[in-house]
């Protein structure tokens, strides 16, 4: 996609302005960032619009870095959280990064002509000396960290807000003078942390660097994220094809165009000219999704599968087998056992919440008679066959 086509579609600010940035990329290559912090196993669709747009500016020749933030992921952003997050261990961070960059290279070049530079902050943040901490602390006030409406907010409700809390805007910041970079890709719901770094490079580098804005997907009825890694509702793009479909499938109509917008390549031309919403709406968008993560084959086997389990109400082609020793199964313990809930109380909660199905029944009860071949329906995607050893 053409970098201006690009700019157009998935920025909602660059500051200081965006007629300015527009004079300057036309002059030079730049280096250009963008973070994420490795709190969690899996990229997801949220994420997507960033990488979208940081492959524009790799095909059009400019120096592209992904962070992977292994030190700030330490602390966890605070940014819209109403309470202290978990401090993630060393090993729990290499665990998430695993896969980082495999994932990401579904949308980025890390090899060949240009290809993106993986960075790591703890390369400079895990080494920072005591003198250089206090002298980077000096270039912020208590207040202007304190003022932020969740700290605000927490301290109307008499909650606890920690030092490394504060301190973390001054850590991601520090990265842009770390690597020396003319611009930083992030959510609107970065910007306080991307103009601490924009503050930091013009007191370190002395040079302007730019702050580029990418909108999040909202469902504009509830105005709620619509990817949550807190929660685990999220479209991770290392779903399998049939999983990435089902998911997107359940997605409210409402938000249907915004996904298109944000989530694919479509020309906005061809975006325009689709009825929303429409179930084949949906089954387009789930398909445009699935065959950009995977390929046309796979899609199209996906929305098969839609068709015959969620339309004509058939159990999937592959299912997983699970053998039970006995015909009399105790549920809970079967779900956590085999991965298929969490917890016991989530697994509960499945009962109670009717949904669990067997051979197309609602269980009401945790402990159910089955006979060899029995499918097993966990919530709306997830199927087990329970075989009778």
């Amino acid at each position: 996609m053409d970098l201006l086509e690009a700019l157009s579609r998935w920025t909602t600010d660059i500051l200081p302005s965006r007629e300015e940035f527009l004079k300057v990329i036309q002059q030079k290559k730049l280096v250009i960032y963008h973070g994420v912090d490795p709190t969690g196993p899996d990229l997801h669709l949220g994420h997507s619009t960033n990488l979208l747009l940081m492959r524009a500016f790799q095909d059009a020749d400019h120096h592209v870095i992904l962070l992977f933030g292994d030190f700030t992921a330490r602390i966890g952003d605070p940014t819209d959280k109403t309470a202290t997050r978990k401090a993630l261990t060393e090993e729990e961070i290499q665990i998430n990064l695993a896969t980082y960059k495999e994932q990401a290279s579904k949308i980025l070049r890390f090899e060949g002509e240009n290809p993106v530079e993986i960075r790591f902050n703890n390369d400079w943040l895990g080494k920072m000396p005591a003198a250089d901490f206090l002298t980077l602390a000096s270039h912020i006030t208590h207040q202007q960290l304190i003022e932020r409406d969740m700290f605000q907010k927490r301290i109307q409700e008499g909650k606890n807000i920690f030092m490394h809390e504060l301190l973390y805007p001054l850590f991601q910041g520090y990265d842009s003078v770390a690597m020396k970079v003319d611009a930083e890709i992030g959510g609107r719901d970065q910007l306080f942390n991307m103009m601490v770094g924009r503050n930091l490079v013009k007191d370190y580098l002395k040079k302007e660097k730019f702050v580029i804005t990418t909108p999040l997907l909202i469902n504009p009825k509830t105005n709620k994220k619509l990817m949550n890694k807190s929660e685990g509702t999220y479209i991770a793009i290392n779903d399998s094809p049939e999983e990435m479909f089902n998911k997107i499938m359940s997605m409210p109509d409402e938000v249907v165009k915004t996904c298109f917008i944000y989530c694919t390549t479509l020309l906005m031309a061809e975006i325009q000219s689709i009825k929303m919403p429409a179930m084949d709406t949906k089954k387009r968008l789930a398909w445009e999704i699935v065959k950009f993560y995977h390929d046309e084959k796979a899609a199209n086997e996906a929305q098969e599968n839609f068709s015959r389990v969620f339309q004509q109400k058939e159990a999937p082609d592959n299912i997983t087998e699970i053998k039970v020793g006995q015909s009399e199964v105790d549920l809970i313990n079967l779900l956590t056992e085999n991965n298929l809930a969490k917890s016991r109380g989530e697994a509960k909660r499945l009962l109670t919440d009717g949904a669990l199905e067997l051979d197309s029944q609602v269980i009401t009860n945790s402990t159910a008679s089955i006979k060899s071949d029995a499918v097993l329906k966990i919530g709306k995607h997830r199927f087990v066959k329970l075989v009778v050893s």
